[in-house]
Parts: structure tokens; sequence; C-alpha cells
């Protein structure tokens, strides 16, 4: 049985109620809709029908607040768009942007805290709370949930325990293997484009082409990058003596073939690699041609080597005057002085310091490092502290090889034939060397 209201008709709107009583705008619609000019369910008067839940206005659609524009929850506006405010988009309100959540005038994006504005006449809060994402997959990151073990020792009698318990027991690294570690670190810092080390003396016997050939084979085993040494003597240089010779090429083969050279492969015909990875370039061995070698020789040499290597080492002659050592010290980035521990060994390697400071060598001499070569087995009389106090002060670090019974063979070097004190000050000397490359 339908209810129909006093003094209608059947088959009219039931139940119509004048707009000052009602609850809603007179020109709106939908179920239990107040009077106006639309029709629906429970809608009183009118013969039109709408949507249901209509606010007043010229558009349908759900819950829908006065304007031109449709979507659920609109308010004022022409564009369309759930929870929109004079915009599009969901959640927005005010502006003519549109994006989730936006709160604010002429401003886009997800929890804008700008202000509400008014909604249907009533007022809003004027800050919207900003809630910061955080990332929950930090907290499930391998730093976080694998269990952090000590490294296990690699030499010494803490070496031998965790052998013998079959990994059981691990006391972990002896202060000597942590310091190990640290030179090598230092000594893998990475270098961008090529850094050139000259490796000087006046005084011939104090193993300075021993010590370039060690210390590059102590870079090249340990980096990933390519190094190389150049016998830099005109007197017929031994460098190439120190590894085994893989080809009878020289430098005046490579700078007579540069114009064919444009790829590694074609420079490494020109060298010989140690065990170590270290290549050579060999100096001419015939005295009568060996000045041929001059400064544009060389610049033109490092011009080419540095395109191919990361590292380039210099094995000098033992003159100052000879033709190519200028250009070896304007090439060079830094300076290695090898000296002896005996007494004129240490006059030569300070008239060395001196001359260099006199001929614009100033900076170069104030980043080098020099090296006290033992090369033979005591060191004599000579107080080694003082020596190396002296250079201390002249030099930016000194390091001090001992005496091993291999390098004073003379002949090829192999790195796992040093004796382990030997091993350890070349890491210090790379660590040194290391520290002065260039940090971009």
């Amino acid at each position: 049985m339908n209810w129909q209201p006093p003094g209608e008709e059947q088959g009219t709107s039931p139940q119509h109620v004048d707009s000052q009583t009602a609850y809603l705008d007179p020109q709106q619609s939908g179920p239990q809709h107040v009077s106006g000019g639309q029709s629906g369910p429970y809608n009183l008067g009118g013969p039109q029908a709408v949507d249901p839940y209509q606010v007043p206005g010229n558009a349908s659609g759900p819950y829908q607040v006065p304007g031109n524009a449709s979507g659920p929850y609109q308010v004022p506006g022409s564009q369309s768009g759930a929870y929109a405010v004079d915009g599009s988009g969901p959640y927005q309100v005010g502006g003519g942007q549109s994006g989730a959540h936006q709160i604010g005038p002429g401003q886009s994006g997800p929890h804008n805290t700008a202000q509400y504005g008014q909604f249907a006449g009533a007022q809003y809060p004027n800050n919207f709370p900003q809630q910061p994402y955080r990332s929950q997959a930090q907290e499930v990151s391998s730093q976080q949930l694998i269990k952090k073990e000590k490294r296990p020792p690699a030499s010494g009698w803490r070496k031998s325990l965790h052998a013998v318990t079959g990994g059981v027991l691990n006391l972990g690294e002896s202060p000597a293997d942590i310091r190990r570690r640290e030179l090598i670190a230092r000594i893998n810092q990475p270098l961008r484009g090529c850094y050139k080390i000259a490796m000087l003396s006046l005084k011939g016997g104090v193993g300075k082409t021993t010590t370039t050939t060690t210390l590059g084979s102590t870079f090249s085993s340990l980096r990933g990058d390519r190094v190389i040494a150049v016998d830099a003597n005109p007197d017929r240089g031994t460098l190439a003596l120190k590894i085994p010779r893989e080809t009878t090429a020289t430098v005046r083969h490579l700078l007579r073939d540069a114009s064919r050279i444009t790829r590694y492969s074609d420079v490494r015909a020109y060298t010989s690699q140690s065990p170590a990875r270290l290549e050579v370039l060999a100096s001419e061995q015939d005295p009568a041609v060996s000045e041929a070698f001059s400064e544009d020789d060389y610049r033109r040499t490092v011009a080419l080597l540095e395109h191919f290597y990361n590292i380039v080492l210099t094995d000098c002659g033992t003159g100052l005057m000879h033709s190519a050592m200028k250009g070896v010290l304007d090439e060079a980035d830094q300076l290695v002085l090898v000296s002896s521990g005996s007494v004129d060994g240490a006059q030569t390697s300070a008239a060395t310091l001196d001359w260099l400071e006199a001929h614009g060598y100033r900076d170069l001499v104030a980043k080098s490092v020099c090296v006290i070569n033992s090369v033979r087995p005591k060191s004599g009389k000579v107080d080694l502290d003082k020596l190396a106090a002296h250079f201390q002060q002249r030099c930016r670090a000194v390091v001090r090889l001992p005496f091993d019974e291999h390098l004073e063979e003379g002949a090829e070097i192999a790195l796992d034939r040093l004796a382990p004190e030997t091993r350890l000050a070349l890491l210090e000397l790379g660590a040194v060397v290391a520290d002065d490359f260039p940090n971009t």
C-alpha cells in the first residue's frame, strides 16, 4: 500500500515539502529530495529525473555540490574528478592543476599542505598534515640481516690455529694483517688519467733500477689498471733485465712506428711483461745510438703511453744533465729519490735535492719521496735514523727498504721470492706514493 499525502492526487510525487522546511537546496534532486524541478526516487515534484544523491547544479553524479562539472564528491569548479574543488583530480582543492590529494591553488602533488579553502560554506583547517615517506626496504637490507664475521687471519700463529680447527676458532686478524690490508687499500685508491713517477739517483749502485721494478710490480700486482716502466737511461739501461724478456723492441722502435699505433695491442708488441703484470719498455742497448733518446723523444714517448697506461714509472739515468732529464722532470707528477745507507750515497742525494731546488723544481722536491735502500746486509756505523730525519725535513716522506738476498742477485725479480719484511716495506712505499694520487 502506497502512502499518499493529503491533497495530492494519486500518480504525483509523494510527500512534497516546501523549500522553507527542506534540509537540502530546493533546486537539487535525489533520494528523499526536497522540492525542485528534478525527479528521482523519493523526489518531490518536477518532471525531470537525475542521478541519486544529487545536490543543486546543472550536472549529475552522486554526491555532487553545485557546479557545472560532474564526478563524485565534487565542489564547485569547471573540472571533474573525485573530491575536487575548483580543479580536477582526486582529492584536489583549489587551483587549475590536478593531482591526487592536492590542496591549494596552483600546485600539484600528493598530500600538498596548502590551504583547504571553503567547502560548501564550511571552514576547514588551513594546515594539512604531511606524513614523510619512509622506505621499509632499508630495514631488510643485507647490511642489517647478515651477521658480520671476523676476517680470518692471513699470517702467523692465528692463521695456523684457524686452519687446524677448521675455521671454528677465529681470533681475527693480527695487527700486522690489519696494517697490511690498510696499505693495500691506499695503493688501490682510484686514479683518473695517467700518473707519471720519476725514479732518480745520481749515484750508481744504490738500487734505483731495482726499486723501479719492485715498486712498479707492487702497483701492477695489486691494482687493476696498467702500469709500465720506461728505461730512460742513455747509457744502456738494465731495466729490461729485471723481468723476462719478450721482445727485442726498444723505445726507439716505438717512436719510429708511433703513427701506426692506435690500440693497446699495438703498444704491447713493444713491451715485455713480468709475472706481476708490470710492463717494461727497454732502452736502446747499443751505446753508440743511445744518445738519440732526447728530451723531445721522451716527451713523445710519454704522450703516447699516457693514452694506454695509468701509471708510468721512468728509470732515469745517473746524470742530471743528460739529454732526456729535463723532459723527465717536466713531465713528472712525483719524484722518488733513491739513496743508499752510506755516507757518500746520502751526500749525493742531498746534492741532488739542492740542484733541483736551484733549477725550478722546488715543488717537485717538496712532495718527493726518499727511499733509503739497504744494499748491504748491515748498515755499518751509519746512523740511519739521523739520515732519515735529514731527508724527512726536505721530502714529503721517507721509506726504508731492507736488505734482501733475492734482490742482491741482480737478476729477474719475482715478488713471491722476496722476504716478508721487504714485501711490507714495498707496500709502505707504494701506499706513500699513492697518497699523492689526485682525488679528482
